[in-house]
């Protein structure tokens, strides 16, 4: 554990709707950015990590998804490793890259996720998200789930009357659990929104660049309360990709070691039964206490976060997980402006899943390519003053009242 890893390239596509484009056209310019951004040819990556999701019920691809991308963009010959871990897959690639360096086993290894999810058929991409869980007990599930949001009274009209993946009603329950447990409000989930898309603006790779006031997202086109357009994660094509390195590695791409961005700690946790208002034993904090332990930092220590808010009430949890805020606080922070670029912590100054986009395979890793960014200072418009230490959270999935993972990276300068 006390190899030093660094990150040496980060590399993404604009995340979006790329109808036209292949998933291999995805996933060779990622690779080319973070090759390019790493100084290093395809020649040094001595192990490959390909995260994905979507190959299997989209394109029928059930069995080797990295290998056939890898094949088309001339990663040949070298370890693959292939890996699903739902939402949380491209991290989970990048958290066994690295675990890879710290074995000894390579110098420079690769992390790549890529995803076509935009369709022809809606509902097949939509019903993907149906896999994330015990597909055996679906109803159940969703019922447990959704009953955490009984007892708030839903506003005439804050409903919509189109389809929607059901987790949708699941995210509206859990905003609902938290408005009944802390006294959330939808203004204050507006407000993470808001923060997002303001965002977003400074970002050329986001899917979504428009921006929204607070007003604005609470009347846009609603999906189930309190949840509106604005404030949930589209469907996403895209690729991003991750080089890793050890020192003898550093050398051997002869890297400027001003632009390498340390692996302080990395940190993955699975769901375990606990009741839904046990939020100490959640799986979230548990991987966020084992991360900090790690870096021996603090959630005071950091400079910028990005979380995965597939609605907004996940930003608001996840900062209240990881001690950016108290339990129960992240609402107010957000509306507070506390969590905006040039507030106390600035969070998702990417834009977040909500704007940025969601390619699952891939979200994990663009996360990591927005704080190696601000890390290195070079964020533009969207820079967080002298940022030093970044946390990511990346979740997948569910299980009980929780995702079914949830990794957590702490990267400093």
């Amino acid at each position: 554990m006390n190899t030093p890893v660094y990150i040496a390239g980060v590399g993404m596509t604009q995340f979006g709707r790329h109808i036209e484009r292949s998933l291999q056209s995805l996933a060779q310019e990622a690779l080319d950015a973070a090759l390019s951004d790493a100084g290093a040819a395809i020649k040094d990556i001595n192990q490959a990590y390909y995260a994905g999701v979507t190959q299997s019920p989209l394109q029928g691809q059930i069995a080797i998804p990295g290998q056939v991308v890898f094949s088309k963009i001339g990663l040949t010959g070298l370890p693959v490793y292939n890996v699903e871990n739902a939402c949380a897959s491209g991290t989970s690639a990048f958290q066994l890259a690295v675990q890879a360096l710290r074995a000894g086993s390579c110098d420079v290894a690769l992390a790549l996720g890529a995803e076509k999810m935009n369709v022809e058929d809606k509902t097949r991409a939509l019903a993907v998200f149906e896999g994330g869980w015990d597909v055996l007990t679906a109803d159940e599930n969703a019922d447990r789930l959704i009953a955490l949001g009984a007892g708030v009274e839903v506003p005439p009209g804050s409903e919509s009357s189109r389809p929607y993946s059901r987790f949708m009603a699941i995210y509206a329950a859990m905003c609902r659990h938290w408005m009944k447990s802390f006294g959330t409000t939808q203004r204050q989930i507006a407000a993470v929104a808001s923060k997002n898309h303001m965002h977003s603006m400074h970002n050329p790779l986001a899917q979504y660049r428009v921006p929204f006031t607070i007003e604005e997202v609470l009347a846009a086109a609603p999906i189930t309360y309190p949840l509106t357009m604005p404030m949930c994660s589209p469907l996403s094509d895209g690729a991003a990709a991750v080089i890793v390195c050890t020192e003898a590695g550093l050398k051997k791409l002869g890297l400027d070691r001003r632009r390498a961005i340390r692996v302080a700690a990395t940190a993955i946790a699975t769901a375990t039964p606990r009741a839904a208002d046990e939020f100490d034993k959640a799986v979230c904090r548990r991987a966020a206490n084992a991360a900090y332990e790690q870096a021996g930092l603090g959630p005071e220590d950091v400079s910028v976060a990005e979380v995965h808010d597939a609605s907004a009430m996940g930003e608001i949890m996840a900062v209240e997980y990881l001690g950016l805020t108290p339990m129960g606080g992240g609402g107010a922070a957000a509306e507070a402006g506390e969590l905006s670029i040039g507030g106390r912590i600035p969070v998702n100054t990417s834009g977040g899943l909500e704007c940025k986009g969601h390619p699952i395979g891939a979200t994990g890793l663009g996360q990591i390519h927005e704080l190696v960014t601000q890390l290195r200072g070079e964020a533009g418009a969207r820079q967080v003053a002298n940022a030093k230490v970044a946390v990511q959270e990346n979740g997948g999935g569910s299980i009980g009242f929780e995702e079914a993972v949830v990794t957590i990276n702490v990267l400093t300068r």
